[in-house]
């Protein structure tokens, strides 16, 4: 399956869609990009006159590409419009903070996957190769 053909069956859509780019994916990880444009919504109150990328945003860019597009991959031809998937745990450490119009990439790497669950080691670095956020996130997929 190709990368553009597994961002076009995730669930998701602009202005919820954060996956801009697969740039390399196997059956043990994925890598992946996305740039938070100036103008979404969220910026114009977190905060005022000073915008940040809420953690909630970057745990849910590191589930869409480390998560999502990986259990995309790995299902193959078996996933369809009625497969399900759903956040099931989150452990994500924040050390740096993302700006507005800031590039970062997702690095998940494939614990496990079995009986419909995905487990992931993710991180996310910026455009400097730093560590903004990083820790585990698993997902049902059935």
């Amino acid at each position: 399956m190709k990368n553009q053909e597994i961002i076009s069956k995730l669930p998701y859509s602009k202005p919820f869609l954060f996956v801009d780019e697969i740039i390399k994916i196997d059956e043990n990880g994925v890598e992946g990009n996305f740039t938070f444009d100036e103008k979404l919504d969220f910026y114009k109150g977190h905060f005022e006159n000073n915008p940040v990328t809420p953690g909630v945003i970057l745990t849910e860019t590191m589930a869409q590409i480390g998560l999502v597009c990986l259990g995309v991959f790995l299902l193959d031809n078996n996933f369809n419009k009625n497969t399900s998937i759903a956040l099931t745990s989150t452990n994500i450490e924040f050390m740096k903070p993302v700006f507005p119009n800031e590039k970062v990439t997702v690095f998940s790497e494939k614990m496990y996957f079995r009986f419909g669950k995905l487990k992931c080691k993710v991180s996310m670095k910026n455009e400097f190769g730093v560590v903004v956020c990083s820790g585990e996130i698993a997902g049902m997929i059935v």
